[in-house]
């Protein structure tokens, strides 16, 4: 089955080059400058892909990458989303991970950074296409309320009481110098409580410790 990436990005030369990288990959892509430009692509229902995955840009002017992944959800449509932007930060990281984003990249990120992503998501999306014929999945409800946070992966039992601590405030998008303040400890003691804290949950960057926390993913996962 043809893998079909959607790109929603209002920068025109990012769209193109990027649109060439996928379509050497072997991925038919679809561009859109716009969330408006991909919703009338989606009025015939006929022409949507029955394999895709949601590349979206987090700010784009009038609907962006985070209203345009509610509205998706809203008509049911469960395309896996990866969500690209410049201005990344964990409180957007958690945000778009609740909705339900399989991954989080921060621009400019390498061709093979991508690469990597879009291949699992498409791999998660094609193992729920074959859960989903014994168990249909239910669309999610607009303005619903969002999950309750799945249990910490594993390795998070290795941290020490003060890393857990760490964890949980950087997972609230707290700076090293609010969390130093909150502990009453220094901020050099912060960052090696976090290097250490990192380091013992296998991530390799905030995008990939939100995934971990989010979706209680074991480090190799």
């Amino acid at each position: 089955m043809t893998r079909t990436i959607l790109l929603v990005d209002d920068n025109a030369a990012f769209r193109e080059s990027t649109a060439w990288l996928l379509e050497a990959l072997g991925y038919e892509v679809r561009s859109f400058g716009s969330a408006g430009a991909l919703f009338d692509a989606m009025a015939d229902p006929e022409g949507l892909p029955a394999l895709a995955c949601a590349l979206l840009d987090v700010r784009m002017p009038g609907v962006d990458g985070l209203q345009l992944h509610d509205a998706l959800i809203a008509r049911g449509i469960g395309w896996p989303v990866v969500y690209m932007t410049g201005h990344g930060d964990v409180p957007l990281a958690v945000a778009a991970m609740r909705k339900g984003a399989y991954s989080f990249l921060e621009k400019p990120f390498r061709d093979a950074a991508l690469e990597e992503t879009l291949a699992q998501a498409f791999a998660q999306a094609e193992t729920r296409a074959r859960d989903s014929t014994a168990t249909p999945a239910v669309p999610a409800t607009p303005g619903a309320a969002p999950d309750a946070p799945a249990p910490l992966p594993p390795a998070a039992a290795r941290l020490t009481a003060r890393e857990r601590q760490v964890l949980e405030l950087v997972v609230q998008g707290k700076l090293n110098k609010t969390i130093a303040d909150i502990l009453g400890i220094s901020i050099k003691t912060v960052e090696l409580h976090r290097a250490n804290m990192m380091q013992k949950m296998g991530a390799r960057s905030i995008t990939d410790l939100m995934r971990r926390v989010l979706t209680g993913a074991e480090s190799g996962a």
